[in-house]
C-alpha cells in the first residue's frame, strides 16, 4: 500500500538504478501512444515545417516546464512544507508526457465527433482516454496496460469523477437539427463532460484507495452546474503542476507559432493583450532590465514578439521564465492527505497576464475560420473512420488489435 505501488506485481532486477519515476518515464517516452502524438498538430495542419508544434513536440515542452517548476519550488520554496512532497524529475515529467496521449486529431472537434460516436456507449472525453490508454491499452504488462505507479496516476487524473455523474442529465450528444442534406454534429449539445471514462472506475479505484473516505468524497466533489455539465473542484499536486505547465506552454508557446505563422496581427494582440494585463510581466522586465526599453517597456515587449525570429525567441524565453519563477504553493487543509492538500498556482498578476495570452490564442487563431473548417472536415473523417471500424472491425483492424478487441468485454 504505497504511492508508488503499481497494480499489476513488478519488481526491478537488482542491477537497475532507476527510482519508480524513471521507470514511468521510460514507459511513456517508449510508448506507441506517445509516439503517436507526433502526427497530431498542435494548431493546424499547414504541411511540412521544422517550425509550427505538434502534439508531440507540446508534449515534450510541457514535460520540460514541469521539471522546470519542479526545480524551482523544490530551491526557491524549500521552506514550505508542501515542497517535500513534490516528486521527483522523472515522475514529473513522465505526467506532463502522458497528458495528451488521449486526445484524438483536429483538436477538440475530434473529440466532439468521438462524443457523439460514443452516445450510447459511454461518451469519450480525451482526458479519460489517457487514462485508459495507460491503465489498459498499452502492452507494458499483462492487463494493466503501462502498469505505472500509483502516484504517476493520480497526477495523470485531471478530473477525478465519472463521466456519467460529470454529465448533465439533459445535455445529449446530438446532430443540429434543420433542414440540411447532410448530417452536422451540434457541437455545443455534443461537448462532452471533462471526467473519466466510467469503464476505468476500477482503475480510480485502486489509485484513490489510499485516501481517507472525508479525502475521496472531499476530492471527487462536484460543482453543479444548471445549464452545463458539472465540473469538478480538485486536483493532486503533481496534477496542478502539470497543469499549470501546459498553460504556460499553451500560452506562450502556441503564440509563437501563430505569430511566426502570421495567423495573428500586432493590433489584434494590442486589443486582446494591453499593457494592463502585463502588469506582473512588465514591472519584471524594468526591475532587472531598467536601462533596456525605458519607460516603454510594454512597446519594447510587443515590437520584439513581432519583430523577427531572433527577438521573439529571447521575449518568449522570457515569458516562459517569469511565469516558472512565479509560481507558488497553495493549500486546501480540509484534506490530510499531503498530495491533495497542496497545489502549484500562480499569483494573481501572472495568471491575469497568461490568461490573457491564452484567450488571445484560442479567440484568433482557435476559433478562427481556417482552424474551424479544418476542426469540421476533421470531425467527418474521424466519424467516418469510426463507422468505418465499427461495420466491419476483422476486415480493417490490425490484426493484433482485432485479437484484443474480439476478446474484450464490453468494458
Amino acid at each position: 500500500m504505497s504511492w508508488y505501488a503499481r497494480r499489476e506485481n513488478w519488481s526491478a532486477k537488482a542491477d537497475d538504478a532507476r527510482d519508480a519515476g524513471d521507470i514511468d518515464y521510460a514507459r511513456i517516452i517508449h510508448s506507441a501512444s506517445f509516439r503517436r502524438l507526433q502526427g497530431k498538430t498542435q494548431i493546424l495542419n499547414l504541411g511540412d515545417s521544422d517550425f509550427y508544434r505538434t502534439r508531440l513536440t507540446h508534449s515534450l515542452e510541457v514535460a520540460q516546464i514541469c521539471g522546470s517548476l519542479n526545480k524551482q519550488l523544490k530551491t526557491h520554496q524549500s521552506e514550505h512544507p508542501a515542497a517535500a512532497y513534490l516528486p521527483d524529475r522523472a515522475l514529473i515529467q513522465a505526467i506532463g508526457c502522458t497528458h495528451d496521449l488521449g486526445h484524438p486529431p483536429f483538436g477538440h472537434g475530434g473529440e466532439v465527433a468521438l462524443h457523439y460516436c460514443m452516445r450510447e456507449h459511454g461518451g469519450f472525453e480525451g482526458n479519460g482516454q489517457t487514462l485508459r490508454i495507460l491503465s489498459r491499452l498499452e502492452t507494458f504488462s499483462k492487463s494493466a496496460g503501462a502498469n505505472l505507479t500509483r502516484r504517476t496516476l493520480l497526477g495523470v487524473l485531471k478530473y477525478p469523477v465519472a463521466l456519467s455523474k460529470a454529465a448533465h442529465p439533459v445535455r445529449k450528444p446530438a446532430l443540429m437539427k434543420g433542414p440540411t442534406t447532410i448530417d452536422i454534429i451540434d457541437c455545443r449539445a455534443s461537448k462532452p463532460p471533462k471526467g473519466y471514462l466510467d469503464s476505468e472506475a476500477d482503475v480510480v479505484g485502486w489509485v484513490l484507495e489510499l485516501l481517507s473516505d472525508d479525502d475521496r468524497a472531499r476530492f471527487q466533489a462536484l460543482d453543479i452546474k444548471p445549464d452545463s455539465h458539472h465540473a469538478t473542484r480538485h486536483k493532486s499536486l503533481d496534477c496542478s503542476l502539470m497543469d499549470v505547465a501546459d498553460d504556460i506552454a499553451y500560452g506562450v508557446h502556441d503564440l509563437e507559432d501563430a505569430i511566426a505563422l502570421t495567423l495573428v496581427s500586432e493590433s489584434a494582440f494590442r486589443r486582446a493583450v494591453p499593457e494592463s494585463a502585463c502588469t506582473s510581466f512588465l514591472d519584471a522586465l524594468k526591475a532587472r532590465y531598467p536601462h533596456e526599453s525605458g519607460n516603454n517597456v510594454y512597446e519594447g515587449m510587443v515590437s520584439a514578439l513581432f519583430g523577427g525570429s531572433g527577438s521573439r525567441k529571447h521575449y518568449v524565453n522570457r515569458l516562459v521564465g517569469h511565469f516558472i519563477t512565479h509560481a507558488r504553493f497553495a493549500e486546501d487543509d480540509a484534506f490530510a492527505e499531503p498530495l491533495l492538500r497542496y497545489r502549484v498556482e500562480l499569483p494573481d498578476g501572472p495568471a491575469r497576464f497568461l490568461k490573457a495570452l491564452k484567450g488571445f490564442v484560442f479567440d484568433e487563431v482557435i476559433r478562427s475560420p481556417s482552424v474551424q473548417h479544418l476542426e469540421f472536415k476533421g470531425q467527418a473523417m474521424v466519424v467516418a473512420v469510426f463507422e468505418a471500424l465499427q461495420s466491419d472491425p476483422k476486415r480493417l483492424l490490425p490484426r493484433d488489435q482485432y485479437t484484443r478487441y474480439a476478446a474484450a468485454s464490453d468494458d
